[in-house]
């Protein structure tokens, strides 16, 4: 009787660090791209399988219609729509665990702009600081960005600038200290922005010089000791200083109009486009001024895609093109390791976690890869709906959003 307590403190001890060490393994997915905006997860265990009839924990409808990804913060899901009846811009607020809809905001009552066949009216992915979720809507000809809070109330407003393309609207902000910044590519006076997040008052804001449309979305990343926003966009990949907005540097391309996002790799950034011409360029960091001849390692057209975005998962250089066909990348020679045609159609961008690679297509299958050089497929797993927005994963699971419904994947 007397070993009884000890052993029972050991066993509560053994349990609270095996429930702490899955809770400290979880991580939020609060904008774009996720909490490193690489579209890298941290987390282990994540389901490879499932099928509309298995390994689905909830399914919730969503009301409108969108392409906008879903950001996951604590037990918290938001998601933006468009009632296109109504002519209205929605937030949601979903529960994580239950898929109920919490409340439901409508952020602007506008009319519908013209949009590609491929787009919507509610196609950016909104952000979360933690206590306020920030969105953005096209109003008429009008960047329009507007910050709430958890409950469902607006805090501000702002308008920082024109916005104009016969493709439609699409811009999701991105967090850098204190502020919110705002790319405003579109087809006349573009413009580059930081947002104070607890205002919304333009901190600063600087023209592009190219006024053309492209709809990537920045990384902010350190060089040489200097934060810098990069971004492809405006017949350009450039780098600004973030804290001024001041172009540092630019390179020619790697196309006209720009969509999926940057990634890195050591010393290389990797900048893709587009339209009128699918073009990959590998960048080394660093310099000033135009380093399209001194800066561009490497350069290639195969298998380039105009809107997914690509993952760098730790080795290997993950693409997949609008047309469904997937290729590995060496990042630092540029060598093809694999390639295969994997759909026939791809909107949303690639996700990697716990050494699984996810490519979600239009037709809302699955396909699940070894984050390795060669091709290894783990599984082929069907929604049952068609899926055009990227996935998010927090919290052990998968969350997807179809036509209709918002989908959670993993364990009851």
């Amino acid at each position: 009787m007397g070993r009884f307590p000890s052993v029972l403190a050991t066993m509560t001890v053994l349990i609270f660090c095996a429930s702490f060490s899955s809770w400290a393994s979880a991580e939020d997915w609060p904008g774009w791209r996720g909490p490193r905006a690489d579209g890298v997860s941290a987390e282990s265990k994540l389901p490879t399988h499932w099928s509309p009839t298995d390994g689905i924990r909830w399914k919730s409808a969503i009301p409108g219609r969108g392409h906008s990804s879903p950001i996951v913060v604590g037990d918290a899901i938001f998601l933006l729509s468009a009632d296109e009846t109504a002519q209205d811009r929605l937030l949601l607020r979903i529960d994580r665990k239950t898929g109920q809809i919490v409340w439901t905001q409508i952020v602007i009552h506008a009319p519908l702009e013209p949009i590609h066949h491929l787009n919507t009216f509610a196609s950016s992915t909104p952000l979360c600081d933690g206590t306020r979720v920030f969105v953005t809507f096209l109003d008429q000809d009008e960047t329009y960005v507007a910050a709430y809070d958890f409950n469902g109330q607006q805090i501000w407003e702002s308008r920082p600038g024109p916005f104009s393309s016969k493709h439609g609207f699409c811009l999701s902000p991105v967090l850098y200290k204190d502020w919110i910044i705002i790319n405003g590519d579109h087809d006349g006076e573009s413009f580059l922005a930081a947002l104070d997040r607890a205002t919304g008052k333009v901190v600063w804001r600087v023209p592009r010089v190219n006024k053309t449309r492209s709809y990537s979305v920045p990384r902010i990343l350190s060089i040489q000791g200097r934060d810098q926003i990069i971004l492809t966009g405006s017949l350009l990949t450039s780098g600004f200083d973030a804290q001024t907005g001041e172009r540092i540097w630019w390179a020619d391309g790697p196309s006209e109009q720009m969509v999926a996002s940057i990634v890195e790799k050591g010393d290389l950034l990797f900048a893709l486009g587009g339209y009128p011409e699918r073009h990959l360029l590998a960048i080394r960091k660093g310099g000033s001024g135009n380093i399209t001849d001194s800066h561009i390692v490497w350069r290639t057209h195969r298998g380039i895609p105009y809107v997914p975005s690509p993952l760098m998962y730790g080795d290997w250089l993950h693409i997949v093109s609008d047309d469904g066909m997937y290729s590995c990348y060496e990042p630092i020679t540029g060598k093809l390791l694999s390639q295969k045609r994997v759909s026939s159609h791809v909107s949303g961008s690639i996700v990697g976690g716990d050494g699984h690679v996810y490519i979600s297509d239009d037709e809302g299958k699955t396909i699940v890869l070894q984050n390795a050089g060669e091709f290894q497929i783990t599984a082929n797993n069907e929604l049952g709906e068609g899926v055009f927005s990227s996935m998010a994963i927090s919290q052990g699971n998968l969350f997807l959003r179809g036509e209709k419904h918002l989908f959670s994947i993993g364990q009851p």
